[in-house]
């Protein structure tokens, strides 16, 4: 019995090959246009597999905010993929199906100060790893939205030392994990995280725009627009902004 549900494994895995290997070249080639009805719903293992992904790390003010979520094996929706690739109408629309249906799912923002101190890339893998230490229950595996290692070498460190503790360390280390390009695209679990990472951002951005309606952050959502750069550049920064972005065309003219 044991080496029969071993062959099965081995014959899914062998399946999921294929697909992913079609999936990257119908991408190249767009001989497909419904991707998201193609979204695979596992990586590494069937079971208590999570996707992470965030949102807003090429904006010049908010939240780099990240989302994790493990979804049910048989989870199944032809409206999910790439947060980006669908309409606003259509991500609240699955937000609440998500939050419903998802076995585990966590939300992280960091802020600007944090964005700051130890860069955007790694503010990203920051609010990801937050997020899936936030899982309950933990993960068996995780499969990341991009191509940078999900663990950097030598951890994240800000100014002051480690961000994690060695038991965190040690938990994230622990669990086999995967960066794949396009992974929105692919998986359902890095699309849920991408709709539910989205989503949170835009509810955050919204929520300050009252604070500081001249930005007009509910419209650009933090975004380097041009009405948003007029704006910082006629009433300066906020505590939002991240500094160590280039705020202005000027600055990238002189490069700094």
């Amino acid at each position: 019995m044991l080496n029969f549900l071993l062959k099965i494994i081995d014959y899914l895995s062998y399946v999921n090959t294929l697909f992913l290997l079609y999936v990257d070249i119908a991408i190249k080639k767009n001989i497909f246009v419904k991707i998201n009805l193609m979204l695979s719903p596992f990586f590494l293992t069937p079971y208590l597999e999570t996707g992470t992904d965030e949102a807003g790390r090429g904006c010049l003010a908010g939240p780099v905010t990240a989302a994790a979520v493990i979804l049910p094996v048989n989870f199944q929706n032809e409206l999910l993929n790439d947060s980006k690739q669908l309409s606003e109408k259509i991500r609240e629309k699955l937000r609440p199906i998500i939050e419903q249906q998802a076995i585990s799912f966590a939300v992280t923002h960091l802020e600007p100060l944090i964005i700051d101190q130890i860069n955007i890339l790694n503010a990203s893998i920051k609010a990801m790893q937050e997020s899936i230490l936030k899982l309950d229950p933990r993960p068996e595996s995780i499969i990341v939205d991009g191509n940078s290692p999900f663990i950097p070498k030598g951890g994240i460190k800000n100014r002051g030392g480690k961000i994690f503790t060695d038991a965190e360390i040690e938990i994230l280390n622990s669990i086999p994990n995967a960066s794949i390009i396009k992974g929105d695209s692919k998986f359902m679990s890095i699309a849920a995280a991408s709709v539910l990472a989205k989503t949170y951002r835009d509810d955050y951005m919204n929520r300050i725009h009252e604070e500081f309606p001249m930005y007009n952050w509910k419209q650009n959502k933090g975004y380097p627009t041009k009405e948003h750069r007029e704006a910082i550049r006629k009433f300066g920064t906020t505590k939002y902004h991240r500094m160590t972005f280039r705020l202005l065309p000027e600055q990238l003219k002189l490069g700094i």
